[in-house]
């Protein structure tokens, strides 16, 4: 098994910022994104904020599988090794900015929307530092895309919930001087 950086990875350059918090909610809503209601919990929260200044992340996708977790793990055992190879946890405003960038997504599942405990189909969940470490507290986003649409949603997930290998992740990359 092939773990990072040996494996094949995908990545990305977001702008992140230059927007107030209403300005970016506002931009979802004109750009048709969807949102739950956890998603709208977590926006709406005045822990979360938004930069003033436009700023780029590099950003890599990986699988729970990439990280050397063959049977799943568990979110802190993800963010653990994440940052053990290097990773780094995203801002919590990312998650918007790469949902308006990241339209060529691929699509998920119609069948598959809101399946219990588990990640959906062709979701990407944004790793990100936590702005409330209550357990019915919103962790972070995730997004994707089904008929066309592009969501925007929030997830509530306890410290002993495994993830599946094959559930995908968003890390930001560290910057090498």
């Amino acid at each position: 098994m092939q773990i990072y950086p040996d494996c094949p990875v995908i990545t990305k350059t977001v702008a992140v910022g230059g927007l107030s918090k209403a300005d970016l909610i506002q931009k979802l809503h004109q750009s048709s994104i969807l949102l739950n209601l956890y998603g709208e919990k977590l926006l709406n929260d005045d822990r979360f904020t938004t930069s003033e200044t436009r700023y780029s992340v590099e950003v890599v996708e990986l699988s729970v599988r990439d990280l050397g977790f063959p049977n799943g793990a568990t979110l802190p055992e993800i963010y653990n090794q994440a940052n053990n190879l290097g990773l780094q946890l995203c801002p919590p405003e990312l998650g918007p900015y790469l949902r308006l960038e990241y339209v060529e997504q691929d699509e998920g599942d119609a069948e598959n929307l809101s399946q219990k405990n588990e990640a959906p189909s062709g979701s990407l969940t944004i790793a990100s530092e936590l702005i409330s470490d209550e357990d019915s507290f919103p962790k972070g986003f995730y997004i994707r895309k089904v008929d066309g649409i592009l969501r925007l949603r929030g997830y509530v997930a306890d410290n002993l919930h495994v993830w599946n290998p094959d559930n995908r992740f968003i890390f930001k990359l560290v910057k090498e001087d």
